[in-house]
């Protein structure tokens, strides 16, 4: 593996309504090779066509794999974290949200660096190829300054008593949902296309009466000369897309030299200040896999970044900011102000 050229051996954990996207993208990587699935459902994982397992330490016992993928909910993280790591693996792949808690992903971040062991939070949303192309625009300043991105979340799923049972519904019991489950993701990739924030402010709510968690509500952060990031979630409404999952919503992103619009389609179109016209920047099509490919970009990601030695995003250890201001914005709508830092990042 060192010379770049032998696929990396690759076992997942996790056979549920998510984990089909991974199976699906890994068995597109060229350089990567899968070894073994394993679910406490031995059923799911036999139908992923693999050698299949109920038991991860066996797995790992017997398939020996480079890289262990896991696609569980948070509860089983730290567990697997440290399982892989005592079973030899170099790299590790984790779903998010990661871990149960600030304090427990810190305590597997710490593991897997004393141990030499690469650990990479699968926050995919970055890698959807429209954020790729607004990123290239706001880094030529083709546009000018960024002064405001505004993301508007329609998923239209979470309407009556039925909502989200269909897909995946341990959602319903959910404390957290809207922002914990869903507007992480644009934690995350506001982040990734205007840095960190200097604070936010939010304000969520429960709309549909069954489920347990907030399934509405907005998070505003805070930049140096007055730059703003508005996240602006409602899981009851949709918008104009044939696919609502495709994007999840809509987004504007605004400049001094004119405007970014992204579509339920996936398209991205660009205004120049002052113009009534647009042009493509980024026309829509039928994408492979989930959200634009999400999923399989960020697992080619890693594997060029094991096998070429190219640097990683999304670490473990960078990856511990988002929980913090995922903290912070439950923090500010508890309080009802704007928190400024986040402890603990």
């Amino acid at each position: 593996m060192k010379d770049g050229t032998k696929a990396m051996r690759v076992a997942c954990l996790g056979a549920g309504y998510f984990a089909q996207f991974h199976y699906e993208a890994w068995s597109r990587v060229p350089r990567a090779r899968l070894v073994g699935a394993c679910d406490r459902d031995r059923s799911k994982a036999e139908a992923t066509g693999l050698p299949a397992y109920d038991d991860l330490d066996a797995m790992l016992e017997t398939s020996g794999p480079d890289l262990l993928d896991i696609i569980t909910p948070p509860p089983t993280h730290f567990d697997a974290i440290k399982r892989a790591i005592a079973a030899g693996v170099r790299a590790i792949i984790c779903q998010k949200p990661f871990c149960m808690s600030l304090e427990e992903a810190r305590k597997a971040t710490d593991l897997a660096e004393a141990a030499g062991v690469t650990l990479v939070i699968h926050e995919n949303f970055r890698f959807q190829p429209w954020y790729r192309a607004i990123r290239q625009v706001l880094d030529s300043r083709l546009l000018g300054d960024p002064m405001q991105i505004t993301f508007r979340l329609r998923t239209g799923d979470g309407q009556g008593p039925r909502a989200y049972l269909d897909r995946q519904p341990y959602f319903q019991q959910m404390p957290r949902l809207l922002i914990h489950e869903t507007g992480v993701h644009w934690v995350d990739t506001f982040r990734y296309l205007l840095g960190e924030p200097e604070a936010v402010y939010a304000d969520l709510r429960r709309l549909n009466p069954v489920i347990k968690g907030e399934d509405a509500g907005y998070f505003i952060f805070d930049y140096a000369d007055g730059v703003r990031a508005l996240f602006d979630g409602n899981r009851l409404l949709d918008h104009a897309a044939e696919n609502c999952r495709t994007t999840l919503g809509e987004a504007l992103v605004e400049c001094t030299g004119g405007t970014l619009t992204l579509s339920g389609d996936g398209s991205v179109r660009q205004r120049a200040f002052g113009e009534q016209q647009d042009t493509v920047l980024l026309a829509a099509r039928q994408w492979q896999g989930f959200g634009g490919d999400c999923v399989g970009n960020l697992i080619n990601h890693v594997i060029d970044g094991l096998l070429d030695r190219k640097p990683l995003e999304n670490t473990a250890r960078d990856y511990l900011r988002v929980i913090a201001i995922e903290q912070a914005i439950y923090e500010s709508d508890r309080l009802g102000r704007k928190i400024r830092g986040f402890a603990g990042a």
